[in-house]
């Protein structure tokens, strides 16, 4: 479990800025900081070993990439996301994964779809024991096979686009007892369909993936 002084960065090549903000981006997404979490600028300043202003930079980004929100008069606050823009979110998710899906099952290599399966061989042996955090790093390993191979760089841009705050929800789906055998499920049925080249039945079996984990997301949002 990463703790708040993992967070020092290290005097290398690649801008401070940089690397700010993957760490802050790393702190947020793994639910280090939490939703509605205000973020005090000297105390990461002084957790990261970093300027105000490179500080300000790093949030600035993950601003524009609505994980960091700035309130009127309290400063920067980890973003919370409301139940109306988890609907828009899985339904935007919902429609572009279908595409990606199926255009993965028609255009991606041998190799690309031997990848996937091995990733989801590795997806089937996290077990309780682990964390959330390595489920979801190697989660997202799947989808960016996904949309390297679905022969759509816009349905790839806007997906990877939309991923930080899909990996906010996502944390919250996989929560749900039960869910990771279901999704465990569900993937292996995608790649299956991918496997036998059948396009549409790999798009319909996406859209039906992302449907179930935005029944088991809003069910959380309602009781939260």
């Amino acid at each position: 479990m990463k703790t708040l002084t993992d967070l020092h960065i290290p005097r290398e090549n690649s801008s401070l800025r940089q690397q700010a903000t993957e760490r802050l981006r790393e702190a947020v997404l793994s639910g280090m900081f939490e939703p509605g979490r205000k973020l005090v600028e000297r105390d990461l300043c002084e957790m990261l070993g970093i300027s105000r202003s490179v500080l300000r930079e790093a949030l600035q980004h993950l601003g524009a990439e609505g994980l960091i929100t700035h309130v009127p008069h309290k400063g920067p606050v980890v973003a919370t996301i409301s139940p109306q823009e988890a609907r828009d979110i899985y339904a935007v998710r919902g429609s572009l994964e279908a595409l990606a899906g199926e255009g993965f099952a028609l255009h991606a290599t041998d190799e690309q779809i031997s990848a996937l399966r091995e990733v989801l061989n590795r997806l089937e042996k996290i077990d309780a024991g682990d964390s959330r955090h390595t489920l979801l790093d190697v989660k997202n390993e799947f989808y960016s096979i996904l949309l390297e191979g679905c022969g759509n760089s816009v349905v790839g841009g806007m997906l990877t686009l939309l991923n930080n705050r899909v990996t906010m929800l996502r944390r919250m789906s996989l929560s749900t007892p039960g869910r990771l055998r279901e999704t465990l499920k569900e993937l292996d049925e995608i790649v299956t369909a991918i496997e036998q080249r059948d396009g549409r039945r790999a798009g319909e079996l996406c859209a039906a993936h992302v449907a179930t984990a935005a029944a088991v997301a809003m069910k959380a949002l309602d009781n939260g």
